[in-house]
């Protein structure tokens, strides 16, 4: 998959390149300036999307683990997979390490991870349809969405078939003995693991629909809020959207984004999504390319700090144990 995403990086570089020159650098920086320094409030804002998102993953951990560095933990997460060549799960992979560091417990974590990512899925699918809903609702351009609608069915399948084939069981116990038959029992990147119990544990929490409904609840609620950006943005930029126009802008930009994942942070495509959406409300094209590019911005600032966070971490837990061990 690294290759699918190297390949599409020039891809769109191409095309935020000529989305920008085609409206010219200047005007995009008029637009931005007059709003000025009070679009860097979009960034610490960001934490709060992120808070709800982390209570679910909180609840499906059991609260075995703060809230507060759940939601570190949750920006890191996001960070890796938006910002670094990770394929879209690399974040979930950095997320269990760090977690483990305050819950020993291996398998429980996989599997809050594992299950939190399902409900994300699921998540997705109703923001976008919503949004979906009330783009077509608010324009009435059906004709022009017809192909974004076919797009979140065609692809609805492959979810659908994930859970259903973890909800079966057995799945890693079987990747497992694939693993080590391949591999060979040694390899120390099978030490540590049980995919049996990891599968025990997952089927734990899929078999309890309150817990799953609340966690779902909980991440709606977190993409919810995350519209607000939209809306606040487009506001400082000088062309106000309504709250329904705001939720389906993000809404379909996160189908779009998702559905391009080998694009190495949706670059480009997410920029022109925006610009696409934004339009359809009534948006200038220079001011739709600046809220794209606002947005674009939000998300590197508040990435770098994530990952920069996550790294001193590191260092200090190392230092830590260096201590204590010697």
């Amino acid at each position: 998959m690294k290759w699918l995403q190297w390949a599409g990086l020039p891809v769109g570089i191409a095309i935020l390149m000529g989305l920008v020159l085609h409206e010219g650098v200047d005007g995009l920086m008029q637009v931005i300036g007059q709003a000025g320094f009070v679009l860097l409030w979009l960034v610490p804002f960001h934490a709060l999307p992120l808070l709800l998102d982390a209570y679910a993953w909180h609840l499906l951990l059991g609260k075995r683990a703060s809230l507060l560095f759940l939601w570190w933990i949750a920006t890191v997460r996001e960070a890796v997979n938006r910002l670094l060549p990770a394929v879209g799960i690399g974040g979930e992979i950095v997320g269990i390490r760090l977690a483990r560091w305050r819950v020993e417990d291996a398998s429980g974590v996989s599997a809050s991870v594992i299950v939190e990512v399902m409900v994300t899925m699921a998540v997705q699918y109703a923001f976008s349809a919503l949004g979906l809903v009330l783009i077509v609702a608010s324009t009435h351009q059906a004709d022009a969405l017809r192909t974004i609608g076919l797009a979140l069915l065609l692809s609805l399948p492959l979810p659908v078939i994930a859970v259903v084939l973890v909800r079966r069981g057995g799945v890693f116990h079987a990747i497992e003995r694939w693993a080590a038959h391949l591999l060979g029992d040694a390899n120390p990147l099978l030490q540590g693991i049980d995919g049996k119990r990891l599968d025990a544990d997952i089927d734990a929490l899929m078999s309890r629909a309150g817990l799953l409904l609340r966690a779902f609840l909980w991440q709606l609620s977190g993409y919810v809020l995350g519209a607000l950006e939209t809306y606040w943005a487009l506001s400082l930029l000088g062309h106000p959207v309504s709250i329904g126009g705001a939720l389906a802008i993000e809404g379909l930009t996160q189908a779009v984004r998702h559905a391009a994942f080998f694009v190495p942070a949706g670059l480009g495509v997410q920029d022109a999504a925006v610009v696409l959406l934004a339009e359809m409300f009534g948006v200038d094209r220079e001011v739709a390319l600046s809220l794209a590019l606002v947005k674009r911005m939000r998300e590197i600032l508040f990435g770098c700090a994530a990952l920069v966070s996550w790294q001193v971490a590191e260092v200090l837990r190392r230092r830590n144990v260096m201590v204590e061990s010697g």
